[in-house]
């Protein structure tokens, strides 16, 4: 149920949505669905052939479109804000990205950069109030920047690992597709990071009478349709220009259909549950834990997959 706007504007405009061991609770078993979720939506396409990727993304993004329908009815279709779309463009363009990423560094690699970059703008536009947002407190700074800090040292120690595996490859060779894919995987995190800003900057400009925003929802899976229509409105574009560039022969790959549909399925409910932990706990908080957490189950994934490769003597 959403919170009565009334209750939400005598909160102010203090990044912290509700207090109360209740909501923290609450927050927390958001965080958690979007953790197990984000960590383990690419498992249904473990063995299925994608091909080129982009069919794929386009099938993964309705099934994500589908899911924020499913959310917009729940909570009795509230106001659509247009701007909440860019978030969803900024996040299809960084996914689009993944495919070269791929190509170049490899999955595990892509993901740790892309998840570092991520984390960081994510937090850092919440908690220093970036692209007009308001500055989030937390109860306790030092033990925010440690745990922003440990997160980004896990994935900069597998960094070294990565580098120290490639000292007996053509380093030459692999430090420039490195670079090449690291630099993508760079722009892309910061894509993934910026997207929630136009929600915040919603949140943020809904106290402010002589504002177009003023009296916007603070609830922030109210945001989620709007968010995902984004997605699915670039992606859908991406897709028709492959199909130009494909002069409309596009690799489509009918057994990947369903998996990448549930995939997406996945992938929505946990998006959808980040959003609901955003509310309870504030951005500051969740960027940190889900990108994280949920990175260390897809290395986990990754790894487990290159060894079942390579024991089939695929790799």
């Amino acid at each position: 149920v959403r919170p009565h706007l009334a209750v939400v504007l005598s909160t102010k405009a203090t990044g912290k949505s509700t207090t109360g061991t209740f909501q923290l609770l609450k927050g927390f078993i958001s965080l958690a669905v979007a953790v197990i979720g984000f960590g383990s939506n690419f498992v249904p396409v473990k063995k299925i052939d994608t091909g080129d990727g982009l069919f794929f993304q386009w099938i993964f993004c309705t099934a994500i479109w589908v899911v924020s329908l499913v959310v917009h009815l729940i909570q009795n279709c509230p106001k659509f804000w247009p701007l909440t779309m860019l978030g969803g463009f900024l996040w299809a363009t960084g996914n689009i990205t993944v495919i070269p990423i791929l190509k170049t560094i490899g999955l595990g690699m892509g993901v740790l950069i892309w998840a570092t970059f991520s984390l960081l703008m994510g937090w850092a536009s919440s908690r220093f109030g970036w692209f007009g947002l308001n500055v989030q407190e937390v109860p306790s700074p030092i033990l925010n920047y440690i745990g922003t800090a440990m997160a980004k040292q896990f994935k900069s120690t597998y960094c070294a690992v990565y580098f120290f595996c490639l000292s007996n490859i053509c380093l030459i060779c692999c430090l420039v597709l490195f670079l090449r894919g690291s630099s993508l995987a760079m722009c892309s995190g910061l894509l993934y990071g910026s997207s929630f800003a136009p929600v915040l900057y919603i949140k943020n400009h809904a106290f402010k009478n002589d504002d177009k925003y003023f009296g916007a929802s603070q609830f922030d899976i109210d945001y989620v349709f709007a968010y995902c229509s984004g997605i699915i409105l670039t992606s859908t574009v991406y897709f028709l220009i492959y199909c130009g560039v494909k002069k409309n022969k596009p690799s489509v790959y009918s057994t990947a259909i369903l998996p990448a549909f549930f995939s997406g399925l996945l992938w929505g409910i946990a998006n959808s549950a980040w959003f609901l932990a955003n509310y309870y706990l504030s951005a500051v908080i969740t960027f940190p834990l889900v990108t994280a957490v949920s990175i260390k189950k897809m290395l986990i994934f990754v790894t487990a997959l290159v060894v079942n490769l390579t024991s089939q003597n695929i790799l």
